[in-house]
This record gives structure tokens, sequence and C-alpha cells, in this order.
């Protein structure tokens, strides 16, 4: 064994000296790459256990946990979208039932008061609510003989109205008005009128049915609506202890807490628009009663009305008053009508109805509006009608909440505490 040559490899670096590859205890070759896959063996040899370059190579391409946080959620948010959509789809089928209910809640809110007043001075409770059930239908009665005979009494005299409203109306287009306008314009429009109006009745045989439909519905639904109010007013207190009781222990505290702020709630709600509704009420009756306009307190008691619906109520109202006043009093008087009417639904939608609903709600004023605007988009006229309360109890329900549980004991079962039913 004579001196072999030594290689010289000073001037080699490791990293070029380095193996390709490694033999490990099966005798396997493995690449080395540059000694992280050693290090990797290292690892996992000394944590016991072993990885395939396949299972690393995987591990790199992980998402990472903030993506896969966004993608859960997202997940779900869709999940309780397509739930609500299902939900919303089928509350619309049960419309007939739903108007019955949402009715007879809001009657109970308003009757509560006598009914409260009478049981305290020792009524029973049917009695209460039989009273106070007749005494409302005496009031609607009262609303139609307010409203129908001077009503009808006008319509006796309102064709010869209406023609010379027309024609005051045509000679300021065709004499005054900067339009390009001619009677010969005039006729042709009218006819044009005509024509469309008589093809329309030809054509709405279904849409005769439908209204016909709507309207037993809705008589039917009226009806249910008083029969339900009246078991409201005579059960009210087992109708809260049945719902308390289908909450667990724990939580009926907090079901108490809810159910006392949505019926503070809606009080609020319903003194609101009943404040709106007299403000509406008597503008818009006094700019008709300076003009000289007829039907004023009619049209004043359906202002009134109106404002329970908010936005297209005052809009309504306001087209009735000037419709009103262009055949009783002539156009210039509605003109000045008309222009009361805007300046009162202008002040009321942006400003008015935020600011007193927004007191009486304990709410912002621009969460009334966002609510209003996102109950319109999304439902329509049943949207507009119930947008405000069911946000108000939404916020001041999960207030009421958190205030309990931040203090204050759980009621006892069948405590059967009944939310007051007396002022406010």
């Amino acid at each position: 064994m004579g001196n072999r040559p030594r290689l010289d490899t000073s001037g080699v670096s490791q990293r070029d000296s380095a193996p390709s590859s490694i033999t490990v205890g099966d005798g396997t070759a493995v690449p080395h790459c540059d000694g992280e896959f050693l290090g990797d063996v290292g690892d996992a040899g000394a944590n016991g256990v072993d990885r395939t370059p396949m299972e690393m190579s995987t591990e790199d391409w992980r998402p990472h946990p903030m993506v896969l946080r966004v993608t859960a959620y997202a997940a779900c948010f869709a999940i309780i979208g397509y739930a609500a959509h299902l939900t919303f789809g089928l509350l619309g089928q049960m419309s007939i039932v739903l108007f019955p209910v949402v009715t007879a809640i809001f009657l109970m809110r308003v009757l509560a008061v006598p009914a409260g007043w009478l049981t305290h001075r020792g009524w029973s409770a049917t009695a209460a609510a039989v009273t106070v059930i007749f005494g409302f239908l005496a009031f609607l009665v009262l609303c139609g003989l307010v409203i129908v005979p001077p009503t009808a009494s006008e319509f006796a005299t309102l064709g010869d109205t209406v023609t010379e409203g027309t024609q005051q109306i045509e000679d300021w287009l065709v004499e005054d008005s900067s339009f390009d306008v001619n009677r010969r314009d005039i006729e042709n429009f009218k006819e044009d009128v005509a024509d469309r109006s008589r093809q329309t009745l030809e054509n709405s045989t279904s849409t005769i049915a439908q209204g016909a439909r709507l309207v037993i519905e809705a008589l039917v639904g009226f009806i249910l609506a008083l029969v339900l109010t009246f078991f409201f007013l005579k059960d009210g207190p087992r109708f809260y202890d049945f719902s308390l009781g289908l909450l667990p222990r724990r939580h009926r505290g907090s079901g108490a807490a809810l159910i006392r702020s949505a019926w503070v709630t809606l009080g609020g709600y319903i003194r609101g628009a009943a404040l709106l509704g007299l403000l509406e009420a008597a503008i818009i009756g006094a700019a008709m009663g300076l003009t000289g306009a007829s039907l004023v307190v009619p049209v004043m008691l359906l202002t009134f009305l109106a404002a329970f619906v908010p936005l297209v109520g005052a809009t309504v109202a306001g087209v009735l008053a000037v419709v009103v006043t262009l055949a009783t009093a002539g156009f210039a008087d509605a003109v000045v009508v008309a222009i009361v009417a805007v300046l009162v639904q202008q002040f009321d939608n942006e400003l008015l109805a935020p600011w007193i609903y927004g007191k009486a709600l304990e709410l912002h004023p621009v969460v009334i509006l966002l609510s209003i605007a996102a109950g319109t988009s999304l439902f329509g006229i049943p949207g507009t009608l119930l947008a405000v309360p069911v946000a108000g109890i939404a916020i001041n329900g999960v207030n009421a909440i958190r205030a309990h549980r931040q203090g204050g004991p759980e009621p006892p079962p069948g405590q059967g505490e009944q939310p007051a039913p007396a002022p406010g």
C-alpha cells in the first residue's frame, strides 16, 4: 500500500464539495439538493416523523391561514343568505296569514291602552277586550261617516267642476304657456287617452279578477286580525308566560327584557306616526282651507291615516289634496296646494320623520333613513311599512338584552309579567 497522492481540495468550497446524494439506512440514495433536504431529513428524523418529498412539496402550497379564515366566513355568509332567501320566499307565500298577525300586533299595541285602563278599574279582561274592539269598530264607522257622505255629495256636482278645471288647463297650455301646443294637439291627446283606456278595460279581465281576489283577501284578513286582537288583549299574560316558557331558564330574563323593549319601541313608533299625521294634516288642511277647496276634513283625516305609511303615505296624501283642490277650487289653487304638499313631503321625508322617529325610538335619524331605504328596496311596500319598527325593535332589543346581562336577576318560571299595556 504505497503512499497515494492526496487531492488538493483547499480551493474548493464546501458547497461544491458536497456529494450529490446520500445513502439512508435502507441503502436508498436520496438527492442531497445543496444540503436543504438533508436538513429536512435530519429534522424529521429528530422528530420521529418520516416525510416524503411529495408531502413536503404539498406543505409548501398550503393557503395562508387568513385566506382559509376569509373563505370560511364567506361560506357561512353564503349559507345564511340562501337560508334567508328561502325564508322570505316562504313568508311571501304565507302573506294571507302574516297580514292579519302583523295587523293584530299593531292593533293590540294601540288598544292595549284603553283596555289596560278598564282592567285597572275592575273590568274583566274579556269585557275590556270586547269593549275596546267594538269601540275601534265604532271609530271606523265614524271615519266613514265623516269621509263618505261629503265626498258623495261633492261627486254629484264633480262633473261640471272637472270639465271647468280641464278647460282652464287647456286654455293655459294653448294661450299662456311656453309650450308649442294648439287645440288640435290637445284633442288628439284626448282621443289617444280614450282609445287606450278602452283597450285597457277590454283586456283587463284577469286584472279585475285579481283585484277582486285581493279585496276579498284583505277583508278576510281584517276580520281575522280583529279576532286575533281580541285574544291578544284577553289572554296577553298567558301568551307572555307561554313565550317565556319556551326558553331555557337561564335565558328567560333576556327574553323578558326583549319583549318589554319591543313593546316600548312599538308604542314609540305609533306615537311618532300619529304626531307626523297631525302635523301633515294640519298643514295641508290649512292650505286647502285658505284656497277655498272643499272636502277639507275628509282629506285631513286621510292624511293623518296615511302618515302611518312612511314615504308613500305623504305622497299619496299630497296627490289626493291636489286632485280635490283642482276639482273643487280651480287650477291656480291646486298649484298652490301642490307646492305646499311637495314642501311638506320633502320636509317630512328628509328631516321631520327621521327626527321624530329617532326621538320616539331612541335611534339616530341616519338609521331611520337607511332602514326605510333597505326595507323598500328589498320588500317593496311591506318593507316600507315595517322597516322602521323592525329596525327599532331589533336594535333596542339587542341593547336591552346586553343591559340585562350586565346586571339584573332573571325572573322565576311562570312569573307572568306582561308588558305594561297602560300609558305609553
